[in-house]
């Protein structure tokens, strides 16, 4: 067998070439039903050069392809007007319909990759938004991750005001709060901004002459800072982009900072607290279990470790006798190989992934739909027949997907099957930047563990404890509402931000 090194190393190294994928039993449809869906990925670069920002910002968005699948976009820079392109599609199908990629070089880009969690499904919501002015010139552009609370509210001020708003997502709230105060200067706009805006937000942006970002007081949507040279800079939603474009991480952007240039001090990064003593850390741990890229890094934490550990730790929380273990590719398997490394058990890489599979075939019928699962992932049988295997899974939400797994596994000849989840049961949404399931939908908040082994016909079932999860963060300064319904902000109106 080959040693849990050499797996490690060829697991990392695949995601340099190919986009990230995190549970490739689901299909299409299950992604938006049966799964956390992540928000979105931002990305944000300057330079007091001039660079090939077409390019960069292409790679960097590729690198955060997992973070949103349905549309990404770009504004950039040059020459004090600023170039804006967004269009649905994933990043490298977007990109090549550019005809002309001269005309977004520049000396700064940002740029989105969106997964939809307020507002619907149209155009005139995807990002990065935009402000003009009288001369149909833009102005303000910005690229938004996360969820606002506060956003109906808002918007309904700002339009007793004459603020008229072009799409139907809270990040248009952002941006027109920004656009409103930039008599107070770009500093002073944002502080205003951030003053009155209540959820999870991760910004960046520009004016014709400045570039930004922000992060809300909780810091509950991972920002980091990189830097290629003195002079050039990059923010993103996580560190996986910065290597995509050659620039070493310095830091995460603090909860409740402004960092931003300053035309009077060109190349120079400033930094700006809002408020210290409101600045809190609580990152959603959810990212770590399951949305970031494993070869990512958040607040000094490196996400492939958390996973491997998370597999270590609910070996030693529900040890079970077992001939092999296995896990769900892509975000299955560090738990799956620090599950083999505490146990002893010998990891299989038994599910063998189709590379050249694109995101979904349409088909019309459920038969067929089903077997798109079998072109995505194919078991090694031999490995598996007569066996008693453990699957590790990174979660459960409504239960179709990991149900259909055990059932593939029994085809296969399945001895036993023991089922553990690397994140405790998720019994409520979530508010602040993921599309969850309403509560109703969450298996776990309507079913018993012994209730759900039974529903999911495996001989023992176990989900790591929320302590247990704490511990390996090594701290309780993270947002654990989706297992806990303990929010760090309030969850706001249960209803859509924008009817």
């Amino acid at each position: 067998m080959k040693s849990l090194d050499i797996h490690k190393s060829e697991y990392l190294k695949q995601f340099k070439n190919q986009a990230y994928g995190r549970n490739l039993f689901r299909t299409q449809e299950e992604e938006r039903l049966d799964a956390p869906n992540e928000e979105c990925g931002i990305f944000g670069l300057y330079s007091d050069n001039d660079l090939d920002t077409f390019s960069l910002s292409q790679f960097g968005l590729f690198a955060l392809q997992h973070r949103g699948q349905e549309a990404c976009g770009i504004s950039v820079l040059k020459d004090g007007k600023i170039t804006n392109m967004k269009d649905e599609g994933l990043v490298l199908d977007v990109y090549k319909d550019i005809q002309d990629p001269e005309t977004f070089m520049g000396n700064s880009a940002i740029g989105h990759t969106r997964y939809t969690t307020a507002g619907d499904k149209k155009k005139y919501n995807f990002q990065p938004f935009f402000a003009k002015n009288e001369y149909d010139q833009i102005i303000l552009s910005i690229a938004h991750n996360g969820n606002l609370t506060n956003a109906k509210e808002l918007k309904t001020e700002l339009e007793a005001e004459g603020v008229v708003f072009r799409a139907t997502s809270d990040s248009e709230v952002i941006l027109r709060l920004i656009q409103k105060n930039l008599d107070l200067g770009l500093r002073g706009a944002i502080k205003a901004t951030m003053e009155k805006i209540e959820g999870a937000y991760s910004v960046v942006g520009m004016t014709r002459n400045k570039f930004f970002a922000f992060r809300d007081f909780n810091g509950i949507r991972p920002l980091v800072l990189g830097a290629v040279d003195e002079k050039t800079y990059v923010v993103a939603s996580e560190s996986v982009a910065l290597d995509a474009v050659g620039a070493q991480y310095v830091r995460d952007i603090l909860p409740g900072e402004i960092i931003y240039t300053n035309e009077n001090e060109p190349g120079k990064l400033q930094s700006y607290m809002v408020n210290e003593e409101k600045g809190k850390q609580r990152i959603c741990s959810f990212e770590y279990i399951y949305f970031a890229r494993p070869d990512s890094t958040m607040e000094n934490i490196n996400v492939y470790e958390i996973r491997e550990k998370s597999g270590e730790k609910i070996w030693e929380q529900a040890p079970v006798e077992a001939d092999v273990v296995i896990g769900v590719p892509d975000s299955g398997v560090p738990a799956a190989i620090g599950f083999s490394k505490a146990s002893g058990i010998p990891f299989r890489p038994v599910l063998i992934k189709n590379r050249y599979i694109g995101r979904s075939f349409i088909v019309p019928t459920q038969e067929m739909r089903e077997r798109v699962v079998n072109l995505k992932l194919n078991p090694i049988i031999s490995e598996i027949k007569d066996k008693r295997v453990v699957i590790i899974d990174d979660s459960i939400v409504r239960g179709t997907t990991s149900k259909r797994l055990v059932k593939i596994l029994k085809d296969a000849g399945v001895k036993e099957i023991h089922f553990r989840s690397v994140s405790p049961p998720i019994i409520a949404p979530c508010y602040l930047g993921i599309d969850t399931p309403s509560k109703d939908d969450l298996i776990s908040a309507n079913m018993t563990t012994e209730e759900l082994r039974r529903y999911l016909g495996v001989d023992s079932l176990e989900f790591l404890s929320t302590d247990n999860l704490k511990e390996i963060l090594g701290s309780s300064n993270h947002c654990f509402g989706c297992f806990t319904e303990e929010y760090p902000v309030g969850k706001g109106e249960e209803v859509e931000l924008f009817n």
